[in-house]
């Protein structure tokens, strides 16, 4: 019974850890398949941490903070936009200036708001449970005794597969990302799916860092998205921009940042450092293609169209 509670602690705990980077690979996946590279998840998600953070310090409401997050998040997608597919900047470039100011001016404003740069406990998002379900060896713990943000994000991952592969909207971009060309000559705006694309990216990024201060850790510190951005790439590209197959590479992830917290718990006879590398290990081989070569979209990181028609 111990072990069977072991590994359903386990397990929950794995899911729990995968939940931001599930949100930040499903953002990127909308912005990477309309062809618009996107490496400013890291910031997007420390910028959805801290706004939902400080709103929901100021207003006692953990909800207004969540709706804060999505705002901010779609606006930092609405500037890597307008930047990448308006200006033309170098995708690459964009993406880690987002990064880099969203780390630097969170860091500032945090010790504007919060003493000392951290926030106390927040108010934060309890689990919901289901009567009877909740009691069920395994998966009581792991299906019917979660937050709202983990039933949120398995409705996403089905409503993108639907989206994806049997809507319009999911055909165009598509189209966008593999052959613009092509795109602009059914009379598809290659701009305005990539707008939107973008800026969905960002929403649902936020909410993988909404999650980290209203459920996972509730409170503030600086830096805390640590490399969840870059991981939720990695994972994207593990999983072959599919949402399922990117959010089962999470869950993968997650396990591993589960198991080296376990095993550092247990008092290993192991260097601590070489637990916390896990995570970015598994990362780093599924950049390499260990799991088998992953093709990106065939437009990603190509500028978008200008009004013309012709390309950049």
């Amino acid at each position: 019974m111990n072990n069977l509670s072991f590994f359903s602690d386990y397990l929950t705990a794995s899911l729990r850890l995968a939940v931001p980077l599930a949100f930040a690979a499903l953002g990127g996946l909308y912005s990477e398949r309309s062809g618009v590279l996107n490496i400013a998840l890291e910031g997007m998600l420390l910028t959805g941490a801290f706004t939902s953070a400080a709103t929901t310090l100021y207003t006692g409401n953990p909800w207004i903070g969540i709706l804060a997050a999505l705002i901010t998040g779609g606006l930092v997608g609405l500037l890597h936009a307008f930047l990448c597919v308006s200006l033309h900047v170098d995708q690459l470039v964009s993406g880690l200036a987002i990064n880099l100011v969203a780390a630097g001016l969170t860091s500032f404003l945090a010790r504007l708001v919060f003493s000392g740069g951290s926030t106390q406990r927040l108010p934060g998002i309890e689990a919901i449970v289901i009567p009877g379900l909740a009691n069920l060896p395994i998966i009581g713990a792991l299906l019917f005794q979660q937050d709202i943000f983990v039933y949120l994000l398995l409705i996403l991952i089905t409503l993108s597969m639907y989206i994806l592969f049997h809507t319009s909207f999911g055909l165009s971009l598509r189209a966008v990302g593999e052959y613009p060309q092509a795109a602009v000559t059914a009379g598809i705006s290659v701009q305005m799916v990539r707008y939107c694309a973008v800026v969905m990216s960002g929403c649902l990024a936020s909410l993988g860092g909404a999650y980290l201060t209203l459920v996972q850790i509730r409170f503030f510190t600086e830096g805390m998205s640590a490399g969840k951005g870059f991981i939720a790439i990695a994972a994207l590209i593990f999983g072959r921009w599919h949402p399922l197959y990117s959010a089962l590479a999470c869950l993968l992830f997650g396990a591993t940042e589960a198991l080296q917290l376990r095993i550092q718990a247990l008092g290993a006879n192991i260097p601590y450092q070489f637990l916390v590398m896990l995570p970015y290990a598994i990362a780093l081989l599924a950049l390499v293609g260990l799991a088998g070569k992953s093709t990106p979209p065939k437009a990603l990181g190509i500028p978008s169209f200008t009004d013309n028609h012709k390309f950049d």
